[in-house]
């Protein structure tokens, strides 16, 4: 005899096989791959974990981030690469509890491009890591937070 209960379990067991079997789980074995850079303290820890050591300075990214920034919650930044073959933009807060606040990751034929908002503890240097097929390249804005929206 189908009831609804069966109906349910078999619905859900299915649903639950179509997941194992969608390639989800790779996905998601790629994002442990970055967790000991987003668990780093220190911008040379993180820059080791993501492999981007010896990173060089590039002119080729524009990195827009506000000057001073009133509310440290959400601090608006956009990030453009030039650089052929940008596999992944990575966002770090230099004196955030944990330095790396963000990647993104871009598949062939993507515009290397990222908006995006970011909690920045306090005054600090921010940084954005675009590793390509050539190596890693950064450029740095400083970024200061006033409490209470004084701008000053």
């Amino acid at each position: 005899m189908h009831t609804r209960r069966t109906f349910l379990q078999r619905a859900t067991y299915a649903a639950v096989c179509a997941w194992f079997s969608s390639g989800l789980l790779p996905r998601m074995a790629h994002a442990a791959e970055a967790r000991p850079a987003f668990e780093a303290t220190a911008v040379a820890d993180a820059l080791k974990a993501l492999g981007a050591e010896g990173a060089k300075e590039s002119t080729d990214i524009t990195f827009k981030a506000p000057d001073i920034a009133e509310n440290g919650a959400v601090v608006p930044l956009e990030i453009e690469s030039r650089i052929a073959n940008t596999r992944s933009i990575a966002i770090l807060v230099e004196k955030n509890p944990h330095v790396m606040t963000a990647q993104f990751n871009f598949p062939d034929g993507t515009e290397p491009y990222v908006s995006t908002r970011v909690k920045v503890a306090e005054s600090s240097v921010l940084h954005a890591v675009v590793k390509t097929d050539a190596g890693a390249f950064y450029i740095t804005r400083l970024v200061k937070v006033t409490l209470g929206g004084c701008g000053g």
